[in-house]
């Protein structure tokens, strides 16, 4: 069983991660890396623990509407709010590694004040000159990192419902362009968009 996400917990590890020479810490996230449709969004947050704040998570553990509501209060309070994206084409040409680091970067070089250090989720730093610590499921284990997973979740969806409006046959709404049975079998009938990404393997379920 995976262990629950505790908010003290989240801050308890950010706070182990400042310091006298750390006086801007952010965290950094991704979101649509396995989509097979639309762009890879980063996000990179610098933003201090609240109480307003203390149901940030990792954003697969909230539902879309407190996702919603968190992603608002955390532009509204946070010191400086970063945003990468990277298209499907430009995610064709290189691959999704690459595409996802060129987003983080995007992110992080956004940010004004510029961090004193850099907590990334993963473990494949980008390159970017603050100091990087790159953490394994670091959307579960630091605060500044779940709320960058919130902000890159949200952007990325909002970005699939506008996609929805013009290719509505595809479920973009629901499934945010991820291989869902319903996406599978609707490319299936009525092959790939723009947004698609033709580097992807995607084949039907059927």
């Amino acid at each position: 069983m995976t262990p629950a996400v505790v908010y003290e917990d989240l801050v308890l590890f950010d706070a182990s991660r400042r310091g006298p020479d750390v006086r801007f810490l952010a965290g950094v996230d991704e979101a649509g890396r396995g989509a097979l449709a639309g762009p890879v969004v980063a996000a990179a947050v610098i933003c201090e623990p609240s109480e307003d704040l203390a149901r940030v998570r990792d954003s697969k553990l909230i539902s879309e509407p407190v996702r919603e509501r968190l992603y608002e209060l955390i532009m509204a309070l946070s010191l400086s709010v970063g945003v990468g994206i990277v298209e499907p084409e430009e995610i064709d040409r290189s691959n999704i590694l690459r595409a996802t680091l060129k987003a983080m970067k995007a992110a992080v070089e956004g940010l004004e004040p510029r961090p004193c250090r850099v907590l990334v989720d993963g473990n494949h730093p980008p390159g970017v000159e603050p100091p990087v610590e790159t953490v394994t499921g670091g959307d579960r284990r630091s605060f500044s990192i779940a709320a960058a997973s919130i902000v890159a979740k949200v952007t990325r969806d909002r970005i699939m419902r506008r996609a929805d409006e013009e290719f509505p046959w595809y479920g973009f709404v629901r499934n945010k362009g991820y291989g869902t049975e319903h996406h599978l079998e609707t490319i299936a009938r009525r092959g790939l968009t723009r947004i698609h990404r033709r580097s992807f393997k995607i084949h039907s379920r059927s």
